[in-house]
């Protein structure tokens, strides 16, 4: 009875410190009416709300899952963690495969004998790229950066895990990485590796380059590959300042020859700004995160202020065409460090990444001067945002990662921003001009109990499945961006202001508009901001620790027990909210002390040769202490030395490299090696001795002449007439040493003598002085037998091919110089020209909607011309031309638009016809069909001077053909559609970036209605619209 009297009595003495108040107040006995109750705010959702939306992936011991990449070759989510490498399925974040990369025990020592941490000498991943099917990843390994299978990674990724660094791969296979090369971090660089272009950095320790710069994402666009980073700002001359840049360097970009070389000679850089308008403008000078919108040509940054100050963060947009602006702008120089800095004409005004045709020195190099390249890197002008102010901005919080999703809502299409913060939500807003959405979140989703603050690492989104992946420190979460069943009824689904979500009136349920029965019966509401519910039910907080207490009981006496207590504050209900139901306070069982087990044999030896450690363990589990009994004392495990007198066998190792011997050849190609030794053993792994070549330069060419021989008779006729010939022997080559050269081409002339002594054959001086010169000939000596060609040097555009052949002596000994003529002999090979791919060029502007109303529409082309396909190239793929719908309002008189005219029938006549639009019983005044005689087709499609040409082709085709004249009238432009059969497949565009137009109104072409038209003949096409 005790022991009952306790539980009983326990509650009461939890309860008496509650916060139950004595006197009633006004807000307790009306909730609602307390300001809180009243305050405006933004909706949030809790952990425990999305957990069931939830897809989560962990694995024990691992930390930092901080790089995340879709492959959606594979369907993959690819996770970079400390010291692991996961993939991921993508629809449930479920294990496909975990390789553990972590830096060997060596490394580590060295990291630790540096004085770096134990959490510091790990492998953190720090790019995780995808090319296509391969993956390119490198990590820090302890201060050793690596890239996966063991290749430097110096310059590829930082040495410490804490220095911001970004990397991109082209589809060339380039890789472009931003990061520092050195131990200490001083050394910045942006740095070009991998592919077929040559490496390439920027400026080593010039601080005007880059001034300790934090990178923060890397694009690969068009002709260049852009740089987002902040840096401390050079030009600033007033104290210390950091400023957010746009960097670019050209795809092609070879370096400089003599001046630059091995540096690119196109890097370029300009400021962000991010700040709120006013008198006195608030400047965010700090990127952290950025976003690229390609279908939009739409850049989103992340900008704070300084960590020192006061906290506070914007989202501000450019366009990539304001960066281009910028960059053909005006340079920003400094004559010397004490000089101002001051506008200087850009010497390019729209540098497209040109290059050098002339064949020379120079050949290759882009087209900017190598001093201007050196000097002129600064841009004066500021690119500036699409928005005079921010589209998201708030005080006392820090954002730190940032994507985008594009979505077709009911009226037009809208861009949401996922935004995390620095102590762990992650906030949704639109990017839009409408003032009454600015500045307001639709939502904020809690990723972490209430209390608990973790950062968020990073963000990755899928636009395809609508999902978001969020990496932690301890695990990786996938969340649907839209959870439209959550809103039951009709007013919560319109009221949460959803972009993603609609009513659907005939389904009486809230639906995507993918989901909608019919879009006329799809309704959605997304003109202000939402409100949270302020009225929240109680919810526990966590128990508290465990308390000794006291159980008196009959037969075993006084023993202890544990008691704990939890309160209903996590949170605490209010505005009219539920209590907490269960209970607050829990009693344990009485308490048992433990005991230890006996020691386990001494395990295996800890190493196999010097001293090492073996031990035994022991368990306090007989019996394991129980509610609050004292635990064993004394240690749970035992050590002692073992194989103190084995010594270990000396390490096997290479030395260092040899120098390299002299190459075996002055020009046009030789070899030259190296060599190391294996200490202490010959079982290194490696080869001895290593090759490579040197003197690839060409040698100059060297050209000879041989005298000619003297007259000698070929032909006596029997009269003493008789005919007679001389040689001599030419050679060319490229050649190291002249003395090398050998006999080559022979030339042979023949001359004819007469008997009657008419004609004097004299022998000329070159022959006297040949004939001076003794001749040493070798018997027996012969060329062998030509060998086969050899491969052509070059698949296209001109090679050469080679073969050779060896001079014997009589017993078979080689005797290169007893032999007349060449071991070698030359032939060129594949003349053909090289292909080339074809490529499109840019869209050209949309034309003018072919009607006024009724529904019309407009279109724009683009040519395989930029280059052209040509010697056997691929054609471009794509589409060359785009449709979209327009002016699709009804027409003055409540008729749409003429529907197509008819093909001709049998009589000769065409038809077309038109829809009544009008509302309600009113008729429409006018047909509703039109006939007309084939042969009486009027021009009225290009403007008012048209000229109708009448084309007939027998038996298959006849069209007539509407031609403007927009010069003089005399001039008649034929066309004849001569394959009339083809047929062309018409899209509608993207839909154009709604930030660019400025007031309230919607631009036209955020209107339509996607479709897509179905494909027709091209004389049809032509037809449609008259």
């Amino acid at each position: 009875m005790a022991g009952l009297f306790l539980l009983l009595l326990l509650p009461a003495v939890f309860t008496q410190n509650s916060a139950v108040p004595t006197t009633p107040t006004p807000s307790s006995l009306d909730p609602l009416t307390h300001p809180e109750c009243t305050k405006k705010e933004h909706p949030k959702v809790s952990i425990r709300a999305l957990s069931p939306w939830i897809s989560s992936f962990s694995h024990p011991g691992v930390r930092d899952y901080s790089q995340l990449t879709l492959d959606l070759t594979r369907n993959e989510l690819i996770v970079g963690a400390r010291n692991y490498l996961f993939r991921l399925d993508l629809s449930n974040l479920s294990l496909i495969q975990a390789t553990e990369w972590a830096p060997d025990e060596e490394t580590r020592g060295s990291c630790q004998s540096k004085g770096k941490t134990e959490t510091e000498c790990q492998n953190y991943i720090r790019v995780l790229l995808v090319n296509k099917t391969e993956v390119i990843t490198c990590g820090t390994n302890a201060f050793q950066p690596v890239v996966l299978e063991s290749v430097n990674g110096v310059a590829r990724c930082p040495y410490d895990p804490r220095h911001n660094s970004t990397a991109v791969v082209t589809e060339s296979g380039e890789l472009y990485a931003a990061t520092v090369i050195d131990f200490s971090g001083r050394d910045p660089v942006i740095y070009r590796s991998l592919g077929g272009m040559p490496p390439l950095r920027t400026a080593q320790y010039n601080s005007k380059w880059l001034n300790e710069p934090h990178f923060i994402s890397a694009y690969d666009i068009g002709l260049f590959t852009f740089f987002f980073l902040r840096e401390n700002a050079v030009e600033h001359d007033c104290g210390k300042t950091v400023y957010s840049r746009v960097a670019r360097v050209c795809k092609n970009d070879i370096g400089g020859r003599f001046l630059l070389e091995d540096t690119w000679t196109t890097f370029m850089k300009a400021r962000l700004n991010c700040s709120r308008s006013g008198e006195i403008p608030f400047y965010y000078n700090e990127l952290q995160s950025t976003f690229y919108l390609p279908e939009q040509d739409l850049i989103y940054g992340i900008f704070t202020t300084n960590v020192n100050s006061i906290a506070a963060s914007a989202v501000c947009a450019f366009n990539l065409s304001a960066i281009t602006q910028a960059f053909n702008g005006p340079f920003r120089t400094q004559e010397n460090p004490r000089s101002t800095w001051l506008p200087t004409p850009n010497p390019i005004h729209n540098f497209q990444c040109g290059t050098i045709d002339d064949k020379g020195l120079n050949q290759g190099l882009t087209e900017r001067s190598l001093q201007d390249a050196q000097r002129l890197y600064l841009m004066n002008d500021v690119v500036q945002p699409e928005s005079i102010d921010p589209l998201v901005m708030q005080d006392d919080v820090r954002f730190s990662n940032l994507v985008v999703d594009i979505v077709q809502g009911m009226d037009t299409l809208f861009h949401v921003m996922y935004i995390s913060t620095e102590y762990g939500t992650i906030l949704k807003a639109l990017a839009t001009p409408n003032k009454n959405l600015q500045g307001c979140y639709l939502e904020e989703m809690e990723l972490f109990p209430s209390g608990v603050r973790e950062p968020i690492l990073s963000l990755q989104i899928l636009h395809s499945d609508r999902s978001l992946f969020v990496g932690l420190n301890n695990r990786v979460l996938k969340i649907p961006l839209e959870r439209c069943s959550t809103y039951k009824t009709e007013t919560l689904c319109l009221e949460a202001r959803d972009p993603y979500c609609g009513w659907d009136f005939r389904q009486r349920r809230c639906t995507t508009l993918e989901d909608s029965s019919n879009m006329s019966q799809w309704k959605q509401n997304i003109t202000v901001c939402p409100l949270r519910n302020q009225t929240i039910d109680g919810g526990f907080g966590p128990w508290a620790p465990w308390q000794p207490c006291n159980n008196d009981d009959v037969v075993d006496g006084v023993s202890s027990c544990l008691c704990r207590s939890r309160s209903c504050d996590s949170p605490a209900p209010r505005c009219g909210g539920k209590n907490c139901e269960g209970p607050t306070i829990e009693v344990s069982n009485c308490s048992r002390n433990g005991g230890w087990t006996p020691w386990s044999s001494w395990g295996q030896c800890s190493t196999t040769c010097g001293t090492g450690f073996e031990l035994r363990q022991r368990s306090c589990n007989n019996p394991s202490p129980r509610h609050g009994g004292r635990v064993c004392v004394g240690p749970s495990r035992d050590e002692r030395f073992c194989n103190e007198g084995v010594s270990c066998p000396q390490p096997i190792f290479w030395t260092p490299w040899g120098s390299w011997t002299k190459c075996s050849t002055e020009c046009g190609g030789g070899v030259h090696s190296r060599v190391r030794t294996c200490e202490n053993g010959n079982s290194c792994p490696g080869c001895a001795l290593e090759y490579k070549a040197c003197n690839l330069e060409a040698c100059p060419e060297v050209k000879r002449n041989t005298p000619w021989t003297p007259w000698m008779p070929v032909n006596v006729t029997q009269g003493g007439a008789r005919q007679e010939q001389r040689m001599r022997y030419m050679c060319r080559a490229h050649l190291s040493d002249p003395h090398e050269l050998q006999i080559g081409r022979k030339k042979v002339e023949t001359r004819f003598c007469p008997n009657d002594g008419t004609v004097a054959c004299e022998t000329d001086t070159l022959v006297e002085e040949l004939l001076k010169t003794p001749v040493v000939r070798v018997s027996g000596t012969g060329w062998s037998s030509w060998e086969t060609w050899s491969s052509c040097s070059h698949s296209c555009a001109k090679g050469y091919r080679t073969r050779r052949r060896t001079c014997s002596g009589p017993e078979g000994k080689s005797a290169p110089v007893a032999c007349r003529g060449s071991p070698v002999e030359y032939q060129d090979c594949n003349v053909q020209a090289c292909p080339v791919n074809g490529a499109w060029s840019c869209w050209s502007s949309w034309s003018q909607c072919s009607v006024g109303c009724g529904g019309g529409h407009y279109q724009r082309t683009r040519s395989c011309n930029s280059p052209a396909p040509s010697n056997g190239g691929d054609i471009c793929i794509g589409l060359h031309t785009e449709e979209a719908l327009c002016n699709t309002h009804p027409c003055d008189g409540g008729w749409m638009a003429w529907s197509l005219w008819s093909a001709c029938d049998d009589s000769g006549l065409q038809m077309r016809s038109r829809v009544c639009g009008a509302q309600g019983n009113t008729p429409c005044v006018g047909n509703s069909t039109q006939r007309r005689d084939c042969n009486e087709i009027p021009g009225e499609l290009f403007g008012s001077q048209m000229h109708t040409v009448t084309v007939k082709r027998p038996s298959t085709f006849s069209s007539e053909l509407s031609v403007g004249l927009s010069r003089a009238p005399s001039c008649i432009l034929f066309c004849v559609l001569e394959c009339h059969q083809r047929q062309s497949a018409i899209i509608h565009p993207t839909t154009p970036n709604h930030l660019n137009y400025k007031g309230n109104t919607t631009p036209k072409n955020e209107k339509y209605t996607p479709m897509e038209f179905k494909v027709s003949e091209a004389h049809n096409i032509m037809q449609k619209y008259k």
